[in-house]
């Protein structure tokens, strides 16, 4: 495997982990897909998380703009699943600081913990583990800019646009892997449903435990 992996690589690799399934998937905003990634599965594996999260920070430190501030930036996690990533990367980038943001439900807004704040005019990369809709990143991006900080980058292992992804203008946002699944905005547009393949629900389970 070369120093940055290839796309074919790193596919080949979530396939193996368990994290890249093919199949009829709806996910808990409508859309509908005939891939599924769960890079948490995958970083079960110390060794696959290691050149998952390596592959990243190469990706990052490649970027001239970035190479000559990344000791004086910090990575702040968007969501659970990107704290390993944030860490991951940490090892290899020693940023200023690592830490993150966090939901209290479904349904509540993202806030930091007391005293986790970020400091007004801090340089933040902004991590995730996976860029689907972007809606929690966006979520997050505008929290850390309420403080005053700034997000100069977004990093996140795998992206997956859909008809739903939200775009972030000129903000760069780079990644280990990009997938091309087929993506339908809903039931009434999928091809998937029409064909017949089997459904599977994403995520439904997590909006029911809120609102039961």
């Amino acid at each position: 495997m070369e120093i940055i992996p290839t796309q074919d690589e790193i596919v080949t690799l979530l396939r193996k982990a368990g994290g890249l399934r093919d199949g009829h998937f709806e996910y808990s905003n409508g859309t509908h897909t005939d891939q599924h990634v769960d890079p948490a599965l995958a970083m079960r594996s110390y060794q696959t998380a290691k050149v998952l999260t390596v592959a990243l920070s190469r990706k990052l430190r490649s970027q001239s703009d970035l190479r000559g501030i990344l000791g004086g930036v910090s990575i702040v996690a968007a969501t659970p699943n990107g704290m390993q990533v944030a860490y991951g990367l940490s090892y290899v980038l020693a940023p200023h600081r690592v830490y993150w943001v966090e939901k209290a439900s479904q349904t509540s807004p993202m806030a930091f913990r007391p005293f986790l704040e970020p400091e007004k005019g801090e340089k933040v990369i902004l991590v995730d583990d996976i860029l689907r809709s972007g809606k929690l990143l966006a979520e997050a991006r505008a929290l850390i800019g309420s403080y005053g900080a700034e997000v100069i980058a977004m990093a996140v292992l795998a992206y997956l646009p859909t008809p739903k992804t939200i775009g972030f203008d000129s903000l760069p946002v780079y990644w280990a892997v990009e997938l091309e699944p087929r993506a339908f905005r809903d039931k009434t547009s999928c091809d998937l449903c029409r064909e017949g393949i089997p459904l599977i629900q994403i995520g439904h389970h997590l909006e029911a435990a809120v609102t039961s």
